[in-house]
C-alpha cells in the first residue's frame, strides 16, 4: 500500500514519511524468521571464497562448501581443527563451518552439529582473538536458525558468551551476537536467562550506536523478543532505548519504523518505559503516526496511547493535548470491529479527561479509570 502524506504533524514528520508500507497487522510478518542472509555473513576479504581469490586448495575448498559434496569426514575434521593449539588452525575452521552452515538447509546444520561443531564454537565465542571470535559467533546464529539446533546451543552455555561478545566483539560479531539470541530466545526456558545474563543494556547500545541498517535490525529483533519476559522492559528503558525508537520511527528512510513501533509498544508495557516515552516527546511521535502512517502503523500507534493512559490522569491529558482524538475517530471509521472496540474505549476515556479540571500525579489510578477494559493488546 502506497503510503499517503495526510495533513496534520510535524512539518519534519511530514517530510520524513514518504515511503510504502505494508497494511498488514501481524507483528510476525514484521519481525520474519532470522535468516543468514540479514546478518553480516558475507564472503571474506583475503579468504580462498572471495571471488578471485587463488590458492592451491581452491578446488577442494569448492568441493567441501557444497552442502551435496561435504562429506561427514570433512565436517568432523574441521571441528577437530577447532581444538588446535593454534588460532590460524582455529580460526580457519571457524570460517569454514561458518560458510558451509550458511545456506539456508537444516541437513548440512544438523550434520555439522551432530560431528561435535556446538561445543567448541561455543566455547570460542569468548576467544580473545577477533576474527575468530567473530567467525564463532556467526557460526553459531547459522546452525541456530535450525529448530533442532537451539537447545543444544543453548545447553553448551551460549547465552553468556554471546552476551559477551556484544560487549567485546568486532562491529560484525556485535550485531550477530545479537542476531543469534533471537533464535535462541524463541525457547521459553531460555529467554528469560537472555536478560538474566546481562543482554540488554548492549543490545541497546547496539540499537543507539549501530552504523548500519543490519545492526538495529538485529538489536530491534532480539529486543522484541526480549521484552516479553517481565522486567526486560523497565531494563530496556532504564538503558535508554526510547531515544533511539523514535529516530528510528520518524525515519522512514532506515525502514525500520514498523519494527521501531512494535518494540516501542513492547517498552510500554512498563512504567518506566512510559515514563522516558513521555519525557521524549514520544506522545507527538504516536500522534503522527496516527495521521500518517500506514494501516499497520496506526493501529499500533493506537495501542501505545492504550499503554500510556491506562493508568495516568497526567498522561492522558498529554495525550489529549497532543491532538489524539481526531485522528482516532478517524481510525474507527476504517479499521476492523476489535480493533474499534479498542479505539472508541480509549477516546472514551480521552473525552473524559477533558471535563475534569485536575492532575493526578503518574502511577496513580482514578476509579473511573479501573472500568476500562481494552483487552489483549498484544496483538490485533
Amino acid at each position: 500500500m502506497e503510503f499517503i502524506v495526510a495533513g496534520g504533524g510535524s512539518p519534519e514528520f511530514c517530510r520524513r514519511m514518504g515511503r510504502s508500507c505494508s497494511s498488514s497487522t501481524d507483528s510476525g510478518s514484521v519481525f520474519s524468521e532470522c535468516r543468514s542472509e540479514r546478518s553480516d555473513d558475507l564472503s571474506l576479504p583475503g579468504s580462498p571464497f572471495c571471488v578471485g581469490a587463488a590458492s592451491s586448495s581452491d578446488s577442494l575448498r569448492s568441493f567441501l562448501f557444497s552442502s551435496s559434496g561435504c562429506s561427514d569426514d570433512d565436517i568432523r575434521s574441521l571441528v577437530s581443527d577447532l581444538e588446535s593449539p593454534y588460532v590460524e588452525s582455529q580460526r580457519r575452521a571457524a570460517m569454514e563451518l561458518r560458510l558451509l552452515a550458511k545456506p539456508s538447509t537444516t541437513d548440512i546444520r544438523i550434520r555439522i552439529a551432530c560431528a561435535g561443531a556446538v561445543t567448541p564454537l561455543v566455547a570460542l565465542l569468548s576467544h580473545p582473538d577477533p576474527q575468530l571470535q567473530e567467525h564463532a559467533v556467526t557460526a553459531v546464529l547459522n546452525l541456530s536458525l535450525c529448530d533442532e539446533n537451539k537447545a543444544p546451543i543453548a545447553a553448551a552455555g551460549a547465552v553468556p558468551n554471546l552476551v559477551r561478545a556484544l560487549v567485546t566483539g568486532t562491529p560484525v560479531a556485535r550485531g550477530n551476537a545479537a542476531f543469534a539470541l533471537v533464535p535462541l530466545a524463541e525457547l521459553a526456558d531460555v529467554r528469560a536467562s537472555i536478560g538474566l545474563c546481562g543482554a540488554i543494556p548492549p543490545i541497546v547500545d547496539l540499537l543507539q550506536t549501530g552504523d548500519a541498517r543490519r545492526k538495529k535490525d538485529a538489536a530491534a529483533s532480539s529486543l522484541f523478543k526480549l521484552l516479553v519476559v517481565e522486567g526486560n522492559a523497565a531494563v530496556a528503558a532504564e538503558a535508554g532505548v526510547v531515544p533511539p525508537l523514535l529516530e528510528m520511527m520518524a525515519d522512514p528512510e532506515l525502514g525500520m519504523v514498523d519494527k521501531a513501533a512494535y518494540v516501542l509498544l513492547r517498552v510500554l508495557a512498563s512504567p518506566e518505559g512510559r515514563a522516558a516515552t513521555l519525557d521524549e516527546g514520544g506522545v507527538g511521535v504516536l500522534v503522527d503516526m496516527l495521521e500518517l502512517g500506514s494501516k499497520r502503523q496506526k493501529e499500533v500507534a493506537m495501542l501505545s496511547l492504550v499503554e500510556i493512559c491506562k493508568e495516568c490522569e497526567a498522561y492522558r491529558r498529554i495525550v489529549v493535548r497532543e491532538g489524539a482524538i481526531p485522528p482516532l475517530v478517524t481510525l474507527s471509521h476504517s479499521c476492523s470491529r476489535r480493533v474499534k472496540e479498542k479505539v472508541t474505549s480509549l477516546v472514551t476515556l480521552l473525552r473524559q479527561s477533558t471535563t475534569r479540571g485536575r492532575l493526578t500525579e503518574p502511577g496513580t489510578v482514578p476509579s473511573d479509570a479501573r472500568s476500562h477494559d481494552f483487552g489483549d493488546d498484544s496483538r490485533m
